[in-house]
C-alpha cells in the first residue's frame, strides 16, 4: 500500500460513510413524519420508539440501498478528482491503470465483506425488529391485516419429508394450538400408518407437540393393529414459527435458519419456494455487487469531460436505474414463473460483469 493507495482509500471510505450516514438521518426525518400517527396510537416513549422500531429500520434501509450508495460515492469523489486533473497526474506519472485502480478494488472487497457478514446474521436480526413493530403497530391498523387477524384460525395441510403429510384443523397462531391432527405415512402408494388426534399444542417448556386423545393405526396388507393413547408427545420436524402466516419471514431469518426454511418448505411443496431461494441467494450477490459497481464507478468517473461531476452523476443514476430494472425483473419472472433462483439473483451482476468489462476496455489509459 502505497501513499497514493491510501489517498483514494481515504477519499473513497470518508465520502461513503458521509453519505450513508446523511441520507440515513433524512431516512428517519421522511419516515418519521409518515409514521408519526403510528408512533402517537403505540403510545410508546421515544426510546421504546427508538429502540423498538429505529434500532432495526436503520440497518434495513442501509442495507437496502448499499451498493448504490458505494456506487454514487465513488463516481462523486473520483469525478472530483478527475475535474482537477489528479487521475491524469496520476497516470503521467508512469503509474499504471491498474494500480490506480488497486485501492478501489481493495475498498470495494473490504465493503463486500462487511455487507456480506451483515447479510447471513446482523440484518435479520434487525428486520425483526422492524417487522414486529410494522405487524403489531402499522399492519395491524390496516383493513386487510384486521380482516387476517380475524380469521387467523385457519386448516393447515403440509408434507413433513417424502413419504409422510399431515393436516391440522382450525390452527391458531397466537396460542399455538389446533383441533384435530392427523398424520399420514405412505410407502409407494399404499397408506401403513395413520395417526389422528383431537387436540395439537406447543409445549415450551419441552420443546415439543403435544397431541391428545390420539390413535395410531398401523396397516400391513390385510393386518391393522390400533394403539391409543391419552396424550402423546411428539417431535415433529416443523415448529409453530414454521406454521405462520409471516409476510416478514424471509427477511427476518438468518442464512442457516433461511437454508433449513427452504428445505422445510421444499418438503411441503410450497409455492413460494422460489422467493425464499431468491431471497437465499441475493445476499450473495447483493454484497458481490459492491465491488463490481465500485470498479464501474470508478472507471466511468475517472475520465475528465466536459460538464464535470455532473456528467458523471448522470451516467451513475442511468446505469444505477437500470441495475434495479434488471434486479426487479429478474426476481419476478423467478418468483411468479419458472425462472431458476440462482440465476435470477446473479443475472443483474453476470450483465453488469460485462458492461464493467466494455467500460474497462474503452476506458484511455
Amino acid at each position: 500500500m502505497k501513499k497514493l493507495d491510501w489517498y483514494i482509500l481515504k477519499k473513497f471510505f470518508a465520502t461513503f460513510f458521509f453519505s450513508i450516514l446523511l441520507f440515513a438521518i433524512i431516512a428517519i426525518v421522511i419516515d418519521a413524519s409518515e409514521k408519526a400517527d403510528d408512533f402517537v396510537q403505540s403510545k410508546l416513549s421515544i426510546k421504546n420508539i427508538i429502540t423498538d422500531y429505529y434500532f432495526g429500520f436503520v440497518p434495513h434501509i442501509i442495507a437496502l440501498l448499499f451498493p448504490l450508495f458505494v456506487f454514487i460515492a465513488v463516481i462523486f469523489f473520483t469525478s472530483k478528482m478527475a475535474g482537477k486533473s489528479e487521475i491524469i497526474a496520476i497516470l503521467a506519472s508512469g503509474v499504471s491503470y491498474n494500480k490506480w485502480l488497486k485501492p478501489y478494488f481493495i475498498g470495494g472487497v473490504l465493503l463486500t465483506l462487511f455487507l456480506w457478514i451483515a447479510n447471513q446474521n446482523i440484518i435479520p436480526k434487525a428486520n425483526v425488529i422492524h417487522a414486529s413493530f410494522l405487524t403489531k403497530y402499522v399492519d395491524a391498523n390496516s383493513s386487510y391485516e384486521a380482516l387476517m387477524s380475524s380469521q387467523r384460525k385457519r386448516d393447515l395441510y403440509f408434507r413433513l419429508d417424502s413419504f409422510s403429510y399431515a393436516g391440522i384443523i382450525n390452527y391458531d397462531t397466537s396460542s399455538k394450538s389446533g383441533g384435530q391432527f392427523f398424520l399420514n405415512k405412505f410407502k409407494g402408494t399404499k397408506i401403513v400408518e395413520n395417526l389422528r388426534s383431537n387436540e395439537i399444542r406447543w409445549d415450551n417448556e419441552k420443546n415439543k407437540w403435544i397431541l391428545t386423545s390420539v390413535l395410531v393405526r398401523k396397516i400391513n396388507g390385510l393386518q391393522e393393529e390400533m394403539v391409543e393413547f391419552e396424550s402423546k408427545e411428539m417431535n415433529f420436524n416443523f415448529k409453530p414459527f414454521d406454521l405462520r402466516k409471516d409476510t416478514y419471514v424471509k427477511s427476518k431469518l438468518t442464512t442457516e435458519e433461511l437454508k433449513r426454511y427452504i428445505q422445510l418448505e421444499e418438503m411441503r411443496g410450497s409455492e413460494s419456494i422460489n422467493e425464499l431461494k431468491v431471497e437465499r441467494y441475493k445476499r450473495d450477490a447483493g454484497a458481490f455487487s459492491v465491488l463490481l459497481l465500485t470498479l464501474i464507478g470508478a472507471i466511468i468517473a475517472g475520465r475528465k469531460v466536459r460538464g464535470g461531476s455532473g456528467m458523471h452523476l448522470a451516467w451513475g443514476f442511468i446505469i444505477a436505474a437500470l441495475y434495479i430494472i434488471t434486479d426487479k425483473f429478474s426476481t419476478i419472472f423467478s418468483s411468479k414463473g419458472n425462472f431458476q433462483p440462482l440465476i435470477a439473483a446473479w443475472l443483474p451482476n453476470i450483465f453488469f460483469c460485462f458492461v464493467a468489462y466494455f467500460l474497462y476496455r474503452k476506458a484511455p489509459k
